[in-house]
């Protein structure tokens, strides 16, 4: 029988045992980061207008959604989102607990999640803690998709299709058109979209991919999180009024959490009325990206896959991956290493997030070192 110490052990021996880095140096390129519209970095620009709006909120809930007598601004928030969205809005304490709790509440008997292969832990936690019947299908894979909802269809009341706009760790899209053709080819199937690393940053008001595609409409369930884009913190769901209905008497993390600060609610609001005409920054950040990932599949010799602000740097080795990072981090340079189980084995990889405010000309140390990097490996 292993013990701790044998856990531990093990993980340090496959370079996979973690810590907590500490804080950086202010002067360090930070690539790490969710912060994709830099507003994180410049919180400061607008403390004035939260004070002068929001100076009197709260600094805690004081008890959960269903108890709390603190809830002015939570309601508000919820009420702009929706006029955003044209849908009722809900909202959770983190991207994690929107998923966990919005997987399990949509558990209702008869119903078949059908998830790519690579949907958040938070997406797969919600289905393992639900006790939930799912199904996977490989990455982006519209055919299995299809396959497996054809024979499906007729076995169940409601069959769910489960993606994210954005995906984490790779940096590509889900094909949500395609995704929609699917779900208006049967009239049991429901579509569960997570944007959390496209809020913000995609759509003509920053709503995400949902919103550049014009698909809000046709999306049963929609996923939001503030603290990535939205510099703050907790998450939202958008769905319609029977679903939001279920959701506040049946996801337990809703439940069952003290409610998110008013104090964090406000400033979230106020990041999400800044994002909404950020379009020259979103702009900024996807020729940056573009460049950036040009100059990556130029130095690795092969596509990345990589169609957004996310651009992975594959070494398919966790102490490759470290190496890289330590090298990085010499040069002022912040960039972690991914490694299992956060990615499947020879998944190893350094992950870049880049943010509008940055240069393309301080992107050249990393290339170096890249370049430096792909002799060696």
């Amino acid at each position: 029988m292993p013990t701790i110490k044998d856990v531990l052990s093990g993980l340090d021996k496959e370079k996979r045992l973690r810590r907590i880095p500490d804080s950086a140096a202010s002067d360090m390129l930070d690539l790490s980061s969710n912060d994709y519209l830099s507003l994180a970095i410049h919180a400061e620009e607008f403390m004035e207008e939260f004070l002068q709006r929001f100076g009197d909120a709260p600094f805690s809930s004081s008890a959960s959604r269903l108890l709390s007598a603190r809830q002015e601004h939570h309601s508000a928030f919820e009420h702009y989102l929706s006029s955003l969205y044209g849908k009722p809005a809900l909202l959770f304490n983190s991207g994690y607990h929107a998923n966990v709790g919005c997987i399990g509440a949509l558990t209702l008997p008869h119903t078949l999640f059908v998830c790519d292969k690579l949907v958040h832990a938070s997406i797969v936690d919600g289905l393992k803690i639900g006790t939930s019947n799912f199904k996977r299908f490989p990455h982006n894979n519209i055919g299995k998709l299809n396959e497996i909802v054809e024979k499906e269809s007729c076995n169940y009341e409601r069959i769910i299709v489960v993606a994210e706009s954005i995906y984490s760790m790779d940096g590509d899209e889900a094909p949500l058109h395609k995704l929609v053709e699917i779900k208006k080819r049967h009239h049991n199937v429901m579509l569960y979209i997570d944007e959390a690393h496209a809020f913000g940053v995609r759509g003509e008001k920053g709503l995400g991919i949902a919103e550049e595609c014009s698909l809000i409409k046709d999306i049963d369930v929609i996923i939001g999180t503030f603290g990535k884009a939205g510099a703050s913190a907790g998450a939202f769901a958008v769905c319609d009024e029977e679903i939001k209905t279920l959701l506040v008497n049946c996801a337990r993390p809703f439940i069952f959490s003290t409610a998110i600060p008013p104090v964090n609610v406000a400033w979230s609001m106020l990041m999400t009325e800044k994002i909404t005409g950020m379009g020259r920054q979103r702009a900024k950040l996807r020729q940056l990206s573009q460049r950036f990932n040009k100059e990556i599949e130029r130095i690795s010799g092969k596509s990345t896959g990589s169609s957004t602000q996310i651009i992975p740097f594959i070494t398919g080795d966790s102490a490759k991956a470290l190496d890289i990072a330590g090298e990085l981090r010499k040069e002022g340079i912040i960039a972690l290493p991914i490694r299992r189980p956060t990615v499947p084995p020879g998944g190893e990889r350094i992950r870049f997030s880049l943010g509008a405010d940055m240069d393309f000309d301080s992107f050249l140390p990393v290339f170096k070192i890249l370049e430096n990097q792909r002799y060696e490996m």
